[in-house]
């Protein structure tokens, strides 16, 4: 096989994508009103990704000098990337129509930030990694402030370009210190250098400062201050990607350069290991904790996706096949219940951002029992109740911990889970048990497309509950 011919089969689910995303571009430049063409371009171009990801699934093809791999985890990423995707463009149509927000550069930036995601997921080298997040970043940046009448939106836009912009240093910083102790950004070169450097404090400051960049892009204690008001101002079906799908391509990359980290055994090892459990506990507990004071459900679902972040670290800080198993698994079930959950209360919200706290869901099991009952049914899941997919990934995650002989972080995320409950719980009580508010906002009509969205959050999120082993198979080959 040439070089090309490999180098073209290694990158093809994003090469599909990039092609697609073109695609959609110019039908938006060159067409007039686009809108309908555009949403089945992105979704034909998401369902080629999930199609080319299958198909070279069992492949183990490096590609462009070794930057980039093909084949097991990487795959498995690009269907939780592509089908977030779908679920996002189908979901968007209406509720964008609704809020004044219908512009169609929203396809091209959302398959465009894919296609970062998809780098990131098969980078093999620090600098494909930076590429691929930036990609994704700056499509973030103006998804957030796409409702440009709104100055919550535009808030929300600006905040995270400037804390983004900043953290990216962080990364970029790191990577040039790693770079100066090993003398190369391939992951194989941090393998074979966190071992054998003669730069030790060098090699480690610059994992450090890649941490604290990645830190910030999944939402982690400290790093977190961002989180609440970027998920409140955004629209609501850009929040629900971005913090599921987004959350997933970050810790797809960090998986990715901390493998050879611990492989090499390092004396440093133990020292970051500790630091990113640190980050984990603080993580869930102040995420858990601060969700509980929250009066508006977009902020309450921001702070509990600090919490998540937080369970997926420990297998990050386990470090071992189990927890790099784990943290796909919970980011494919979390990418359904959370955005399954942000779907609902995009369908509620108001054209004018009202219907968001969590007094205004109360008696929604009257008004529209059937949103309540797919609401509550996330809501047990987020909180990690059997059997639905929340509590297999929060299983798996705590069993890496037991495994690495980390049984006390495993006992955190135990309690952080129960703490949780007060909030998840309390939403269901609030939709079921309490009197509704006199003032109660008109829902609208649920279109198909809505509701072929919202009919893959929740079979998505029983079936990966309901049925592990298929996935975890997946990865395992």
């Amino acid at each position: 096989m040439s070089s090309i011919t490999s180098d073209l089969l290694a990158a093809l689910p994003i090469e599909i994508v990039s092609l697609f995303a073109l695609l959609v571009m110019l039908a938006d430049a060159l067409v007039e009103r686009s809108t309908k063409l555009c949403t089945w371009l992105t979704i034909v171009g998401f369902v080629g990704g999930i199609v080319a990801a299958g198909f070279t699934m069992l492949w183990k093809l490096p590609g462009f000098n070794g930057m980039i791999a093909i084949g097991g985890m990487p795959n498995v990423y690009d269907i939780i990337f592509c089908g977030g995707g779908i679920m996002t463009v189908l979901l968007s149509r209406d509720y964008l129509e609704r809020i004044g927000g219908m512009f169609d550069e929203f396809y091209t930036l959302i398959a465009m930030s894919v296609v970062g995601m998809m780098l990131m997921a098969h980078a093999t080298d620090l600098m494909i990694l930076f590429v691929g997040l930036e990609i994704m970043s700056i499509c973030f940046y103006v998804l957030s402030g796409l409702v440009r009448g709104r100055l919550a939106s535009n808030e929300a836009a600006l905040k995270y370009f400037l804390l983004g912009a900043f953290a990216s240093g962080f990364l970029l910083y790191g990577i040039a210190l790693v770079y100066g102790s090993v003398g190369g950004t391939s992951y194989a070169a941090l393998a074979i250098g966190a071992a054998t450097t003669k730069f030790p404090m060098l090699f480690w400051s610059g994992i450090g400062l890649m941490i604290v960049g990645l830190a910030f892009k999944v939402a982690a204690f400290p790093f977190h201050q961002w989180a609440p008001d970027v998920y409140e101002g955004a629209p609501t079906v850009v929040t629900g990607f971005m913090s599921t799908a987004g959350k997933a391509a970050a810790f797809s990359g960090f998986v990715g350069f901390m493998m050879p980290v611990v492989a090499s055994n390092a004396a440093g090892l133990p020292n970051v290991r500790a630091v990113i459990a640190m980050l984990a506990v603080g993580s869930m507990l102040i995420g858990n904790i601060t969700a509980i004071a929250q009066t508006n459900i977009k902020r309450m679902l921001a702070y509990s996706s600090v919490a998540h972040a937080g369970y997926m670290l420990i297998g990050i800080a386990a470090g071992n096949s189990i927890g790099w198993t784990g943290i796909m698994y919970y980011v494919a079930a979390y990418l359904f219940m959370q955005l399954g959950a942000f779907a609902i209360v995009g369908m509620l919200e108001r054209e004018n951002g009202g219907n968001l706290t969590i007094d205004d869901y109360r008696g929604l099991g009257r008004r529209r029992p059937g949103l309540a009952i797919i609401m509550a049914l996330f809501m047990f899941s987020l909180t990690g109740i059997p059997p639905f997919a929340g509590f297999f990934g929060k299983y798996y995650l705590f069993y890496a911990a037991i495994r690495a002989d980390m049984t006390w972080l495993a006992v955190v995320g135990v309690i952080s889970s129960v703490i949780s409950a007060w909030f998840y719980l309390g939403l269901i009580v609030n939709m079921f048990f309490r009197e509704p508010n006199g003032d109660e906002a008109p829902t609208p009509v649920l279109t198909g497309l809505t509701k072929v969205a919202l009919a893959l959050t929740i079979a998505g999120t029983l079936i990966v509950g309901f049925i592990p082993e298929w996935l975890i198979r997946a990865v395992g080959k």
